[in-house]
């Protein structure tokens, strides 16, 4: 198939502010370039750091008016609330301990909310950011990137038509090995706050990229966790936080799961995976070749399937923006978030109706879900790996 996605008609472009994901941030910098992606959003308020000095950098570079580049995030939710022209959204890339006091500020202005994982660093923080969403009628987004995939959706899809049949087994994996050596000894920023339990709450390895397994697993079946048994493990020294993880779970209505999380396996770069057996077939997703999927049913050979082409089905052909064998990845899936998030925002302002379709991106209630998960994890591995109850 060479044909690519025709563009969709222009729409009012809205004004968000950011929090956080000043210069030198991966994840500001990624945020910044997915809004842009389709042109629907525009950046024109910020607090990108604690040191001021450091968010009129950012502001600057960014092309901002200098009365709009905030000293700290209350005054700017403050002040972008009490403008005509203030910001419609905001987007919070700060580690995780911020995340709760800053959504909670900007929506107490009204303003709706794009929110890195995971939500918050407890559970009860987590349920009031979705109650207080949900109270004051606001879009809230938390960006677990892969779900943007196009071809995660048409994995999403083949599991609720059935195609695969009943799911028996799921198994996810999220290797990395940036964290084999202790970075943070030599002070690399990154590492420096994942590994502290003040700024990343309890857990880094399950709370960081195990979040990620979660909530892609999730997606692809709809599947809600039971119970896990959790067996999390600290790599490196004078750390306090996990740094590897293995957890068993159980589904309900039936079936079970297994994930591994590790940020010391040598060799691995981002090497999520997420498998689903069911008694149909089985389906296999490796993030690090975003643009396929394996497939295997029943008696017949196993098939890979590829972005862009028009056998997949329609869910995933929306989300596809280029010819297939021309490689889609990680800044188009946040881009397609974005995008989604935009479009719904736009819509409910002009007072239409939004549709489940409309509203086809992460969630709070993912969000609280995730949080959840995490915990009890985590309480799961304090207490002997034994089996715990989700919420």
């Amino acid at each position: 198939m060479i044909e690519g996605r025709e563009t969709s008609a222009k729409t009012r472009t809205i004004k968000y502010g950011m929090v956080g994901g000043g210069t030198g941030s991966f994840i500001g910098d990624v945020h910044r370039k997915a809004a842009a992606f389709d042109g629907r959003c525009e950046i024109v308020a910020g607090c990108f750091s604690r040191d001021y000095d450091a968010t009129l950098v950012t502001g600057q570079k960014l092309g901002l008016d200098q009365g709009r580049i905030y000293k700290n995030f209350k005054e700017m939710a403050s002040k972008e609330g009490a403008r005509s022209d203030g910001i419609e959204f905001v987007t919070i890339c700060t580690p995780n301990y911020a995340h709760y006091d800053i959504a909670k500020a900007f929506m107490e202005q009204g303003i709706h909310i794009v929110c890195d994982k995971p939500l918050a660093t407890t559970i009860e923080q987590a349920e009031d950011l979705a109650r207080t969403a949900k109270a004051n009628d606001l879009l809230f987004m938390v960006t677990y990137s892969y779900s943007g995939y196009a071809i995660l959706r048409h994995a999403r899809e083949m599991v609720r038509r059935g195609d695969i049949g009943d799911i028996r087994v799921v198994i996810g994996e999220y290797p990395q090995g940036w964290l084999a050596e202790n970075l943070e000894a030599t002070g690399q920023k990154q590492a420096s706050w994942r590994t502290n339990p003040e700024l990343a709450g309890v857990s880094n390895c399950v709370g960081d990229i195990g979040s990620h397994v979660e909530n892609t697993a999730a997606f692809i079946t709809g599947l809600e966790i039971d119970s896990v048994c959790a067996n999390l493990e600290i790599f490196g020294e004078d750390r306090t936080l996990d740094t590897n993880g293995e957890i068993m779970l159980k589904y309900k209505g039936g079936g079970s799961g297994m994930y591994w999380t590790s940020q010391i396996a040598i060799g691995n770069d981002n090497g999520l995976r997420v498998r689903v057996c069911g008694t149909k077939g089985t389906i296999d997703f490796v993030q690090e070749r975003p643009n396929d999927l394996q497939v295997a049913f029943l008696g017949g050979p196993v098939q890979t399937l590829t972005r862009g082409n028009g056998y997949l089905y329609p869910e995933a052909q929306a989300l596809s923006r280029i010819p297939s064998g021309h490689p889609e990845g990680y800044n188009e899936g946040f881009a397609n978030l974005y995008t989604k998030f935009a479009d719904a925002l736009n819509k409910k302002q002009a007072g239409d109706t939004l549709t489940d379709d409309d509203l086809d991106f992460p969630n709070a209630d993912d969000g609280v879900r995730g949080v959840n998960f995490i915990h009890r994890c985590v309480e799961s591995s304090k207490n002997g790996s034994v089996w715990t109850k989700l919420d």
